[in-house]
């Protein structure tokens, strides 16, 4: 019988040799792109450590996270937080510890590519979208299907495929800009195209870094009502500066994860991490 590390290192190769991007062989994950939450766990990184030219970035960093859950990420400008979803996403590989999606999908045995495809979709602080593209074509390209170039050739969008494409300009509120070019949009509304676009591969957990940066208040809040509307039909995280940004997304009762020198400082509701003496020493100041 082979051991758990030949099993997930044999389920690794087939992710990446199969030909459509799809992630098998994982483990008693026997659906394509079911991931196994069994344990109540979607996210879960042990004992995490990166260092980069003698600093460690990231310090035995522990945490996870639940299906469906929204959980805030703050922490001073250092503390790790860019580095963790850059582990999460397969961009750097850690020193040491363990990420997992799921109970079986081992994260860092996976390469950014397989990742997303195992069900991992980031946004990073700038929006990426295709500005001389209109919004819907932009929706189009991102959509999850097999994207080699004879399939993509051949491609048409069917019935289902277009109510999914026109559900979510109605969900990102692009609805009457979807004929114009996305170079064209605001900047808060470039970054709800983004997520938007992330939404057409139909990611099971999404990493939001920073995203309200750079936004007018009136566009934090459109997109808080964004992310809210999204609750429970994936996981999110969110690393975020914008107290009022958190306060909107974490409410009364969500948890917030407090990082600093790489490792969590404290959790719990955003209250109760704000009258804790080491967030306030650390991060929030007196």
């Amino acid at each position: 019988m082979r051991s758990h590390e030949q099993r997930t290192a044999s389920a690794v190769e087939n992710s990446e040799a199969n030909p459509n991007g799809a992630v098998t062989g994982l483990g008693h994950v026997l659906e394509p792109g079911v991931i196994d939450v069994s344990h109540g766990t979607i996210l879960y990184l042990d004992d995490v450590t990166v260092s980069f030219d003698g600093f460690r970035a990231l310090d035995g960093l522990t945490l996870s996270i639940a299906p469906g859950e929204l959980r805030c990420v703050i922490g001073p400008n250092g503390a790790g937080k860019t580095t963790m979803m850059d582990v999460v996403s397969g961009k750097t590989r850690p020193d040491s510890g363990s990420a997992f999606l799921g109970q079986t999908i081992d994260l860092t045995r996976l390469r950014e590519p397989a990742i997303a495809t195992a069900g991992i979709g980031r946004k990073f602080q700038k929006p990426t979208v295709f500005e001389n593209h209109p919004v819907w074509e932009n929706l189009e390209l991102a959509m999850k299907a097999d994207k080699r170039w004879l399939a993509s050739l051949r491609a048409r969008l069917d019935r289902a495929a277009q109510a999914k494409l026109e559900a979510t300009l109605a969900l990102i509120d692009l609805e009457s800009a979807a004929y114009r070019l996305a170079g064209e949009l605001s900047h808060g509304q470039k970054q709800r195209l983004e997520i938007g676009m992330l939404l057409m591969q139909q990611p099971a957990l999404l990493l939001l870094d920073e995203p309200a940066a750079g936004m007018t208040d009136q566009e934090t809040m459109e997109l808080a009502r964004l992310l809210d509307a999204l609750r429970g039909t994936c996981s999110m995280m969110v690393v975020e500066h914008d107290m009022a940004f958190v306060a909107a997304l974490a409410g009364e009762t969500g948890m917030v994860t407090v990082m600093a020198d790489g490792r969590v400082l404290a959790e719990g509701t955003l209250d109760a991490v704000k009258r804790d003496e080491r967030v306030i020493v650390s991060y929030l100041g007196r």
